[in-house]
């Protein structure tokens, strides 16, 4: 599934053999287009703030993960004395408690699960995090199964050297040198 959506994407890569540039379909490790062409048009369309590449912020901070998932579903009321502008929202798990990003789960059933999983809010922010995850780091299990495979590599190594070792270096070990008197 996660190949048909990136190969629904266009990739500029290259240079071909020619020097140029070309589109070609996408594929699992490529980047992520931005929504936006420019900064400009991101800063527009959300209110005049730039919004942040939450994919690299999972990995970033130490709570990374759970902070995405309680932002998500941190949208409230303002309480009482606190006065919010137009255009902005109230999350107290944001820095300052007023975001310019509208809540983007705002109700349940928006997606369609085929499992038969109920579709919650706090089971698609639990998505979206997990998406995020893997996001800021599509490699990670193939970079943990070559660990696994280097270190199972160099145990076998281990073993191989000790006991060739002990082998090479027994006979030193176990001799026994007699001297005798020399007669004179």
């Amino acid at each position: 599934r996660m190949k048909e959506i990136a190969s629904s994407y266009d990739v500029v890569d290259g240079p071909n053999d020619e020097g140029e540039m070309f589109t070609r379909p996408g594929i699992l490790v490529d980047a992520f287009p931005s929504p936006y062409p420019n900064e400009e048009a991101a800063r527009y369309a959300n209110g005049g703030a730039l919004p942040p590449d939450l994919s690299v912020y999972t990995t970033a901070k130490h709570e990374g993960l759970d902070y995405i998932f309680a932002l998500l579903l941190g949208y409230r009321d303002p309480p009482a004395g606190i006065a919010v502008r137009d255009g902005l929202y109230y999350n107290p798990y944001y820095p300052g408690g007023l975001i310019a990003m509208p809540p983007p789960l705002h109700s349940d059933g928006l997606v369609d699960y085929e499992d038969g999983t109920p579709c919650t809010k706090s089971q698609m922010a639990k998505d979206v995090v997990n998406f995020l995850c893997w996001a800021s780091e599509p490699a990670h299990d193939e970079r943990k199964l070559m660990g696994l495979k280097a270190l199972s590599a160099c145990m076998v190594g281990t073993v191989i050297v000790g006991v060739w070792y002990r082998s090479g270096w027994i006979g030193y070990k176990t001799r026994r040198i007699d001297f005798t008197k020399a007669v004179m």
